[in-house]
Order: structure tokens, then C-alpha cells, then sequence
């Protein structure tokens, strides 16, 4: 018994340590010029992982005080900082990003892009800037119709430029009435 629990012992800090370096990038990347690590506490016999974060200018505090945008990206540098050290085919995000403001979620799409490389994110979104950073939009729109329709369009920036008035543009495609075609007369 002492063997196995030396071994998970052993793993655990590898696991912990790799995690907390890439914690430490993440936080450097999302609170620019602030620090973040990850720490095992015992509290009482109790022990536990303390997650640090100190935005640039800020003093230390704890999480409690931090605002819902700012604990929102403390726990997506975690989720992102657990994806890089121990790399899986794809996450699926349900609206991480939505009690972020415009500079934060930028910051976080823009680590985001630099992840998806390695691997494959799919978010589930209504933040416009979240759609213009993807590569591939899948949606339901309704048509004139009144109809509802899955719509699946890859995104090509390299023909198209950026992707804000390609998606419009796309969209329009999509809801416009499909020409007639020949009717009987």
C-alpha cells in the first residue's frame, strides 16, 4: 500500500507541477504582466490544490473578491492550462466566455487560436467576436419561411478577409428566399 500511494503521490506531482507551468503562461497571457501559480495546501489535514492570482498592479486577495469576469478567466486559464499539459482530440466549451467584457474575451480567443493548432475547440456561443475567430460556424437560423435550418459554412480568410462580413454575408445567403425555380405556367 505504501508503494501505490508513493507512485500516485509521484504522478500527482508531475501532474501538478506541469499543470501549474502552463497555469503560470495562461494567467501571464489573459492578466498581461500578472502572475499566477498553483499550490498544495493542507488545511487541518485536509489537503488541496490553492489557485494563486495576482493581476498586474494588484495586490494578492482571494478569489472570493476578484469580479465574475476576472474568476471566469481564472478558471478558463486553469481548464486551458489542464488542456495543454494533458492534450485531448477536442474540448467542447458551452459559453465559457459569456460574463466577459470585450478585452478579456479577446485575450481568451486570442489564447484560443493559439491552442487550436494542437487541437479542436468547439464552443457554443452568441458572442459575435467568438464567431468572427472560428473556422467552421454551425448554427440554426430560421429562413422567411418560418422554417428552422442547421446552416454548416467553413470560413476561408485567406479568400474572404475577415470573418465579421463573411458570416453577415453568409447568414443573408441563408435567410434570402431560394430563387424560383422553372414553374410550370
Amino acid at each position: 500500500m505504501a508503494e501505490l500511494d508513493a507512485q500516485v503521490a509521484d504522478g500527482f506531482a508531475d501532474v501538478l507541477r506541469s499543470v501549474d507551468e502552463r497555469f503560470q503562461e495562461v494567467v501571464g497571457l489573459l492578466f498581461p504582466g500578472g502572475t499566477g501559480r498553483l499550490r498544495v495546501v493542507d488545511d487541518e489535514g485536509e489537503e488541496g490544490v490553492q489557485v494563486e492570482v495576482v493581476p498586474a498592479g494588484k495586490r494578492a486577495r482571494s478569489l472570493a473578491l476578484f469580479s465574475g469576469g476576472e474568476k471566469s478567466l481564472i478558471a478558463l486559464a486553469f481548464c486551458l492550462a489542464i488542456a495543454m499539459a494533458r492534450p485531448t482530440p477536442f474540448y467542447l466549451l458551452d459559453e465559457v466566455e459569456a460574463a466577459l467584457d470585450d478585452a478579456n474575451l479577446r485575450r481568451f480567443l486570442g489564447v484560443l487560436r493559439r491552442l487550436a493548432g494542437e487541437r479542436q475547440f468547439i464552443l457554443i456561443t452568441h458572442q459575435q467576436p467568438t464567431v468572427e475567430v472560428a473556422d467552421t460556424l454551425f448554427g440554426v437560423t430560421m429562413g422567411r419561411s418560418g422554417v428552422s435550418q442547421v446552416v454548416a459554412r467553413r470560413l476561408d480568410r485567406d479568400a474572404e478577409g475577415p470573418a465579421r462580413p463573411w458570416v453577415r454575408r453568409q447568414l443573408a445567403e441563408v435567410r434570402a428566399p431560394e430563387a424560383p425555380s422553372a414553374q410550370a405556367g
